[in-house]
């Protein structure tokens, strides 16, 4: 039978044991019930066995333990305190779970006899996440044994679980020397593994069974690849191996090589569309309605491959589900691909043709635009282009994913980029801390640049908290400014008879002042009118976080969006 360990001993145990599941780095925000904790982290980074990294605000804590769990590949821990702490990390282990992310909630809480007593901040926050995370309630009591098997399933996930360490008694160890408070674990089959670890292709770790292991496709009918959000190499070398077009986002870790598509999506609005007869999904598409509108599509064969939390993407519950991608035994007929390459060259350079026309730019301008004159999407193709070998590129939700969608061009193979965003739901917040995380937790790329939203950036501006002596990366943040939400100009609210409310309700320009924003929190800012401008910055390497505020102007979006659809079907007419 295992003796009750004392708050010091126990909160020691797991995090000895969190080390022996592969942690490396643990997030922690500070608060008195988790002081036992927050003393043993302390001395295992002093002791150089883990990298501690301290934030104030939890749900900021959250998503940058997302971004280190998203960059280095590796379970990462943020620990809390007890109460309202724990229930901010909710919107950050939501998108764990939607993407298979690794990443583990350690609450500190009282003991259970204190819960529904009134007790001070006691709640029921064991199982807090419901379906979104695992949960475990340790306990002085639990042995051993139990505790390891606990943490180290937890550690393998996927997806996030929840530690919810009950710690009673005195919290303090009784020895102030900090040698006391942490002891490596003695385990020889575990090797030291040292933050950011080198990349598969793409920088992107496949969430699915590479080519070669699924069932054989038979060669005939007209297919399409569809890659998503982490769909990874596989997409990419089935598409190679069968010839057939692929439809890969920014995100996906496919949008590489000879078959990737920079239009495809646009393509998708013309005759090509009738023409497929077969799509193979993998990972998780979310960007356009032309996508989603072909995988939902009952009339075609529809297969789609699990990802890496289980779960397919089939909105339409009409696919075939795979638990790995699929294989082909020889390439297709060559004329079906090559159709759509002729289509997606004239197509790209219409698009671009157009984005550089000075007379379609001021024509989208009104007076008070008059210094907001550059194209989001010319914008777009400039950060593309900046994302060289070994480069990391953590990318916002909203429009800038989308713009890159369509001015990215495939880049190269073998050259280990790494293209990210917070796919799983697709939601705006947490991204400042998320692009900080991933930064940090890919020390050895060349750069990273995140490219973001101005809403989205001031919905994070707490991720630039960050406390004196704690480690910054080197991250350039480009925000594509327009004052407020310019992607809801694009769907049904955005119509001429939504006009009275639309700024009010949808748009919400804000105004903020980004230089004085940044000013307050020691972060280098340059405010960035010119193209060119752009480019050499993100050629740079800065030195810690700073900030480039690129103003744009959000009033011809919904024509721009009309305006790429004409252009697609011109192409495709010519």
């Amino acid at each position: 039978m295992t003796s009750r360990r004392s708050a010091p001993d126990l909160a020691m145990r797991v995090l000895q044991q969190l080390w022996l599941g592969g942690v490396r780095d643990v997030v922690l925000s500070p608060g008195s019930r988790s002081a036992p904790l927050a003393l043993a982290l302390d001395a295992a980074d002093r002791a150089g066995d883990l990298r501690l990294h301290v934030r104030v605000d939890e749900r900021s804590a959250g998503f940058l333990a997302l971004g280190l769990t998203t960059g280095s590949r590796r379970p990462v821990a943020v620990v809390t305190t007890s109460g309202t702490a724990v229930g901010n990390l909710l919107p950050a282990v939501m998108e764990a779970h939607h993407t298979g992310r690794r990443l583990l909630v350690v609450s500190a809480d009282r003991p259970d006899r204190l819960r529904g007593t009134r007790a001070n901040q006691t709640t029921w926050q064991a199982g807090l996440f419901g379906t979104f995370a695992a949960c475990v309630d340790v306990t002085a009591s639990t042995g051993d044994d139990d505790l390891a098997d606990l943490v180290a399933r937890a550690c393998a996930g996927p997806g996030p679980a929840q530690l919810n360490v009950q710690l009673d008694g005195d919290l303090l160890p009784p020895d102030p020397d900090p040698d006391t408070w942490w002891q490596r674990p003695a385990d020889p089959a575990v090797a030291q593994l040292q933050p950011g670890a080198a990349a598969g292709e793409a920088g992107v770790e496949p969430s699915v069974t590479a080519a070669g292991g699924g069932e054989v496709l038979p060669l005939g009918p007209r297919t399409v690849v569809v890659a998503g959000d982490d769909a990874g190499p596989a997409a990419r070398l089935l598409a190679e191996a069968a010839g057939w077009p692929l439809i890969a986002e920014p995100t996906s870790g496919a949008r590489i090589g000879r078959q990737a598509l920079r239009t495809g999506r646009l393509l998708l609005t013309t005759s090509l569309r009738a023409g497929i007869e077969r799509v193979v999904v993998v990972g998780h598409p979310t960007l356009s309605r032309p996508v989603t509108s072909l995988i939902s599509d009952a009339d075609l064969e529809v297969l789609a491959v699990r990802g890496r939390d289980g779960v397919a993407t089939d909105p339409g519950r009409v696919a075939r589900v795979l638990d790995a991608v699929p294989r082909v035994e020889g390439p297709d007929e060559p004329e079906w691909f090559a159709s759509w390459r002729v289509a997606d060259d004239r197509l790209s350079g219409l698009v671009d043709a157009d984005v550089a026309d000075p007379a379609r730019v001021a024509a989208g301008r009104t007076a008070d635009d008059a210094t907001r004159g550059l194209s989001p999407l010319a914008v777009a193709a400039v950060v593309g282009r900046a994302v060289a070998a070994d480069t990391t590129l953590v990318v916002g939700s909203s429009n800038p994913v989308r713009d890159l969608d369509v001015m990215a061009v495939p880049w190269p193979p073998h050259e280990h980029r790494f293209v990210v965003g917070n796919r799983g739901l697709a939601g705006i917040d947490g991204m400042v801390s998320t692009a900080i995380g991933i930064a940090l937790g890919r020390p050895r790329a060349a750069r990273t640049i995140a490219y973001l939203g101005d809403l989205t950036f001031l919905h994070d501006t707490n991720g630039l908290l960050v406390g004196t002596g704690q480690r910054r990366p080197d991250l350039t943040l480009v925000v594509l400014s327009d004052d407020g939400g310019a992607i809801f100009s694009t769907l049904e609210q955005g119509d001429r008879r939504y006009a009275s409310a639309f700024e009010r309700v949808f748009a919400t320009p804000h105004g903020t002042d980004l230089a004085a924003l940044c000013a307050a929190h020691h972060t280098a800012y340059e405010r960035v009118d010119d193209l060119g401008r752009l480019a050499a910055a993100l050629d740079e390497q800065p030195s810690g976080i700073r900030v480039l505020e690129v103003p744009v102007s959000r009033t011809d979006r919904r024509d721009e969006a009309a305006r790429l659809r004409r252009l697609a079907h011109e192409a495709t007419h010519a």
